[in-house]
């Protein structure tokens, strides 16, 4: 008989409240995001986070917001050669060439569709619904460092795509409740 799968909202409940796992499923995980600036901070933190674990990026994610001073739209799209390599030395973040070059491109590529679409978000409500292939063919198209499970958790954990939680879990309840566009299709 095949056992049941353990979900990442069972795992958390193994958790200390105080687990900075717990912390980002009660309060994060799968919620909408309103701001831009919100909106691209998790797209950076998701692109850090390929090859590596989550853990890892919730732990330093205080140091990806100091370096990247709060993940400012327009501050890090001006980011200058002395800018990366003061991050490339930065022990508190990621130091991978590719991943900065990323942040500093996609907050370029940001302001662009702020100019054409009023934000962020509204790109990508404007694209919305789209399958998670179709988004994954979007964002590789449009953005940098951006393949199929940095788009799904992006989207997931912005709220844009279901499975963020299992129906079961409380917090799906409190999702719900902020009506998160994928309710929407």
């Amino acid at each position: 008989m095949d056992k049941p799968v353990k979900t990442y909202c069972d795992y958390i409940t193994t958790l200390a409240d105080t687990n900075v796992h717990r912390q980002y499923h009660d309060k994060e995980y799968g919620f909408p995001i309103e701001s831009d600036n919100e909106l691209f901070a998790r797209l950076v933190l998701e692109i850090n986070q390929a090859g590596l674990s989550w853990d890892t990026i919730l732990k330093k994610r205080d140091n990806f917001f100091k370096a990247y001073e709060n993940f400012e739209i327009k501050k890090v799209a001006k980011y200058t050669a002395k800018k990366f390599a003061a991050l490339m030395q930065d022990a508190g973040i990621i130091r991978n060439r590719l991943k900065i070059n990323a942040a500093i491109e996609n907050a370029k590529v940001i302001l662009q569709l702020q100019k054409e679409h009023g934000s962020f978000k509204k790109w990508i409500e404007h694209n919305h619904p789209l399958t998670k292939d179709e988004w994954v063919k979007l964002f590789k198209k449009t953005f940098k460092f951006t393949g199929g499970e940095i788009v799904n958790e992006f989207l997931m954990s912005a709220g844009y795509l279901p499975g963020a939680h299992a129906d079961t879990c409380p917090v799906y309840k409190k999702i719900a409740k902020k009506k998160p566009m994928w309710m929407e299709t």
